[in-house]
């Protein structure tokens, strides 16, 4: 049960005065639909209305709070031309500027021949000196009130600035003194605010600099918020630790056969990775391991390399890719290697149907697979597997928890190697997947070429064509990925319907076009056919994975690169440079770029490296968009900026850790405390897992 003082901050925002059922889409839009998500909304600068001149002094394009009289009203003759209402003090005269302004409630606001006090922006106009709808205009006794520092928050359509500062001011006002959770000795070195002090310092600053990422205020929040989710981190990891796993031994007969059939020697790295997998497999607890690596470093074979332990132990392995593609690619690499050990493996896809998917799952529930690759299709009802010990996840950052945790329970004790290609930056790493051990492919395998890459404008499309050609008529294929548009698929399409037909027009049948709004079969018989040689340039939209693995492919062209991530580009680039052919990668960008497209270039340009790619675009971006956090189940931050706070987070963790080392139950006072600021970051899936034991 969440703890009844944060009551009035899970209470609905129409509980706060003048939010009816027409306004409460409109803030719940903005910043949800709680007090509390109106506490989080930070302001994103001030506007400091204490500057005062008389009117002869108030320079243009400076927010200035003047005391005038009001000398006249000149209503508008045409809906085309502004109300006017003329003032003055004792140095000069202002003009009041209102477009479509409604006169018999500016004259209630603006009596003629009494003294007011008017705050907004100043601006000299012809010989002139106007204020155009100004921002307040109160009585001269509320002069005080308007004489202040005011945040400026975030706005959407329908909601000024001055509702937005009331109703923010009315939730501060029902937030609850709640009791210190920090550490006391560390606090108090901080010189940090109380956390209802830090929400006040935000909310009514005293000056900008009480608003940045780094006052005292802001840091104290980011804090809370960071040691919340590193807290909730560890329990489940520690809950993860007490369930009882099984001993699976190293597979001593059917790894020998298939690293036999291989057709390379391991990398260092994949051996290290494997002897961290096999160390785990040989403990009576749950795996749970990250396997990070880049594209191309190898991260399948080390997957099968440790399914074969379970397998010889007389169990099952499965293994979850996020598209068919990508499934069928693992199959292409698995099958051929596990059939020389006399194994069978199947692919289980959302295509299967009928006779043949109940064929497979027929000889899976009574054990005649031994490992079994598939896509979402693994988990409904009716997959049950003879003994399932063993699952891999690829491309985890697609798939939420709870569907990792739906495919192990399909089977006992099961031990659970996660994947990705996408390099993750150590702070990520920490923020989402601290309930995890991980292991790193940081080498390529040999033989892999340097990929060169440039950047050129858009305006060089014609140069970059006849390149292709020449390129196409010396028997190389090549990639193009048309341009990210927003959100929409649509667009996408468009742009790469039109890349299609330009480059057919040009160079003919030997152009083939791949996009995520065709049927399964299609995109595979496309594929196969850029795969075999018959196509010599594939066109494709991002949406769908160009995980297909061609080592003739060696040109790879992505146009408006400036649209996309560094870690999306890194991905994409990693498509060629799989053969022994010298391989490149062309960046054609819209001009003028930005400062930060700029950056995201020449990173691209300066390195392969792709866990110094993933840090570079933690920093440029923010940790937010770097995985793409809404489809991603990654925790999404209020407060706390990992590109900007990543100290504190260093921190955080380890007082987490020494919180559960002491206090595991959070039992004490400071524990307690601690269970407050679960539920208040609504982390408190942690709770009921110390209780769920």
């Amino acid at each position: 049960m969440r703890p009844s003082l944060l009551n009035p901050l899970f209470a609905a925002i129409t509980t706060l005065a003048g939010i009816g059922p027409k306004m409460a889409p409109l803030y719940e839009r903005l910043a949800g639909g709680r007090v509390l998500d109106l506490l989080w909304h930070l302001p994103s600068g001030v506007i400091d209305r204490r500057f005062a001149p008389k009117l002869a002094d108030a320079p243009s394009g400076k927010v200035a709070t003047l005391t005038v009289q009001i000398d006249a009203h000149i209503p508008s003759n045409s809906p085309k031309r502004p109300y006017r209402v003329r003032c003055s003090d004792e140095t000069g005269f202002l003009h009041l500027v209102f477009f479509h302004g409604r006169e018999d409630w500016l004259r209630r606001q603006l009596p003629e021949g009494e003294w007011r006090v008017i705050s907004g922006v100043v601006e000299h106009f012809n010989t002139e000196i106007q204020m155009t709808h100004p921002d307040h205009m109160v009585p001269v006794a509320d002069k005080e009130q308007v004489m202040s520092i005011e945040p400026v928050y975030p706005l959407t359509g329908g909601l000024t600035g001055r509702m937005v500062t009331k109703t923010v001011r009315l939730a501060v006002e029902q937030a609850p003194q709640l009791p210190e959770w920090q550490d006391e000795a560390w606090f108090r070195r901080q010189g940090w605010p109380s956390w209802r002090q830090a929400l006040e310092a935000l909310h009514q600053p005293q000056s900008e600099r009480e608003i940045v990422e780094d006052s005292p205020a802001r840091r104290r929040l980011a804090y809370d918020e960071l040691l919340a989710n590193q807290l909730a981190l560890m329990m489940v990891r520690a809950h993860m630790r007490k369930l009882k796993g099984r001993i699976i031994p190293l597979s001593q007969h059917l790894r020998p056969q298939v690293m036999t059939a291989l057709p390379f020697s391991l990398t260092a790295a994949q051996t290290r990775s494997l002897g961290e997998i096999d160390a785990d497999m040989g403990q009576p607890l749950r795996m749970l391991r990250l396997l990070q690596g880049d594209v191309g470093s190898g991260k399948t074979v080390v997957a099968l390399l440790s399914m074969l332990n379970a397998v010889e132990a007389g169990a099952q392995a499965a293994l979850m890719a996020p598209t068919e593609i990508l499934a069928r690619q693992h199959l292409e690499t698995i099958g051929p290697l596990v059939e020389t050990a006399g194994l069978r493996v199947s692919l289980l896809t959302g295509r299967d149907k009928g006779k043949a998917r109940n064929a497979i799952l027929a000889d899976l529930a009574e054990g005649r697979i031994d490992i079994i690759i598939g896509t979402h299709a693994l988990f409904q009802a009716d997959v049950v597997f003879a003994d399932l010990a063993f699952a891999v996840i690829d491309e985890q950052h697609r798939f939420g928890v709870h569907q990792r945790l739906e495919l192990a329970s399909k089977g006992y004790a099961v031990d659970m190697l996660v994947m990705t290609a996408t390099p993750i930056p150590r702070t990520l790493l920490l923020t989402s997947y601290g309930d995890m051990d991980v292991s790193r492919l940081d080498e390529k395998p040999p033989g892999r070429q340097p990929v060169s890459t440039r950047a050129l404008p858009l305006a060089r499309m014609d140069e970059v064509v006849d390149g292709i050609s020449r390129a196409v008529s010396a028997g190389a294929r090549i990639y193009w990925v048309c341009p990210l548009v927003e959100e929409s698929e649509t667009s996408d399409l468009a742009a790469a319907e039109e890349r299609h037909r330009h480059l057919s027009q040009l160079l003919g049948a030997c152009v083939g076009l791949v996009h995520g709004k065709m049927k399964g079969p299609d995109k595979d018989k496309v594929m196969a056919a850029f795969a075999g040689g018959e196509l010599s340039v594939l066109v494709a939209t991002t949406v769908i994975e160009v995980g297909v693995n061609v080592p003739e492919a060696t040109i790879m062209v992505i146009e408006h690169a400036e649209r996309f991530g560094l870690a999306q580009l890194h991905q994409l680039r990693g498509r060629v440079g799989r053969g022994s052919g010298a391989s490149s990668c062309l960046l054609l960008y819209g001009a003028p770029l930005s400062e930060n497209a700029k950056a995201r270039l020449e990173i691209m340009r300066a390195t392969e490296d792709g866990f110094l790619i993933a840090e570079e675009d933690l920093r440029l971006r923010g940790g937010g968009e770097i995985l793409g956090t809404r489809q991603s189940g990654l925790p999404e931050f209020k407060l706390a900026d990992l590109a900007l706070h990543d100290d504190l987070l260093a921190v955080a963790r380890d007082d987490a850790n020494l919180i559960l080392t002491r206090d595991p139950d959070l039992a004490s006072e400071r524990g307690q405390a601690l269970r407050v600021l679960l539920y208040l970051f609504e982390r408190d899936a942690a709770i009921h897992t110390i209780r769920s034991g």
